[in-house]
């Protein structure tokens, strides 16, 4: 059972509670080695975001090329009846990863009198910040917090939350960053901790015309190419890393079999560099893998939201096909 919790820090806190779990923290060094270890290098994007690449993408979701943030927002304009119909009044609203405060309120406003919202993120500080300010701006709202690592499953029970039905907001198609076995994990832990009559609002990007998708990641100002390099100013800093940044250069590739757009550090010369005291080379043309960001078609998500125990109720989509919001159920039958 999980313990309910008031901010301490806080006492003046607008929250209805926060409750940190204190999830374990990620291991950058251990993680780091591991990856460039490998017969792939690869590193994790979730060491993207320090202050400088959490700028950089904000940057990046403003571009003309990087469509998936203003189309999904566009979607959500048109639909806020639908979304308040099929949520029904008094609703509970819990976000994974408490994402972007345009997409939430845009949310909130559109349904019927919300009863509260619910945001679970791994970093407290964050977390903690973003709902106060949410629960300032909507005082008739209860808003809670959780710290938790919203990947290993979604457990509510121990919360006092009003009655409505609850909706899982997951947007910006984060999806597409888990492998998708990964990702079929990730929403059988929702589902774990989802009740029959509850839903999950999730987006979805669609795949498209690679050109499209190719500029969306690799954009004619350099803002994705700044923001992939900057993982490697982080090391560098961080844990004395010695990674000449001048002989790395940003790649994004489409990956027809897998469906996904990869990004990758490319060499572009014989390198050397040390980091933590470790030795690594790299050879002209070879790459550090850093991101995947995969890309569905209708079918291949429904899919992929049935192997999850999930029925695809209904879906809305722009007019050029861009990107999707899926409305999921639970399965009676999973």
């Amino acid at each position: 059972m999980t313990t309910t919790l008031k901010a301490a820090s806080r006492p003046s806190t607008p929250l209805a509670f926060f409750d940190d779990q204190h999830p374990s923290a990620a291991d950058f060094r251990r993680d780091v080695l591991d990856g460039l270890s490998a017969p792939q290098k690869y590193l994790s994007p979730i060491y993207f975001y320090d202050a400088e690449g959490s700028a950089l993408f904000d940057a990046i979701t403003e571009l003309p090329e990087y469509y998936p943030t203003r189309t999904e927002l566009s979607i959500l304009d048109t639909i806020g009846n639908e979304l308040a119909e099929r949520a029904g009044s008094g609703a509970v609203i819990v976000e994974p990863g408490s994402g972007s405060s345009i997409k939430i309120r845009k949310l909130i406003d559109a349904l019927d009198t919300p009863a509260a919202y619910v945001g679970l993120d791994i970093s407290g500080e964050h977390l903690q910040q973003a709902c106060t300010v949410l629960a300032e701006d909507y005082p008739g709202l209860s808003i809670g917090a959780i710290c938790a690592d919203f990947t290993t499953g979604l457990d509510l029970d121990g919360y006092d939350l009003p009655g409505g039905r609850r909706l899982v907001f997951f947007p910006g198609s984060t999806i597409g960053n888990f492998e998708i076995q990964d990702a079929i994990d990730l929403l059988k832990g929702f589902r774990a901790g989802m009740r029959d009559d509850d839903a999950i609002l999730i987006g979805v990007d669609r795949v498209k015309d690679e050109q499209t998708l190719v500029d969306a990641y690799d954009d004619s100002q350099g803002v994705s190419a700044a923001f992939n390099l900057n993982l490697v100013t982080r090391i560098n800093r961080e844990l004395d890393g010695t990674i000449d940044a001048g002989k790395l250069r940003h790649l994004a590739l489409w990956n027809e079999k897998a469906s996904r757009i990869e990004m990758h550090l490319q060499a572009v010369d014989d390198i050397e560099f040390s980091i933590a005291g470790e030795t690594f080379a790299m050879k002209s043309g070879e790459t550090i893998h850093t991101e995947n960001s995969h890309k569905f078609t209708p079918e291949a998500f429904s899919a992929l939201a049935a192997r999850a125990g999930f029925t695809v109720r209904t879906h809305w989509s722009d007019e050029r096909e861009l990107f999707t919001l899926y409305w999921l159920e639970p399965d009676s039958k999973a």
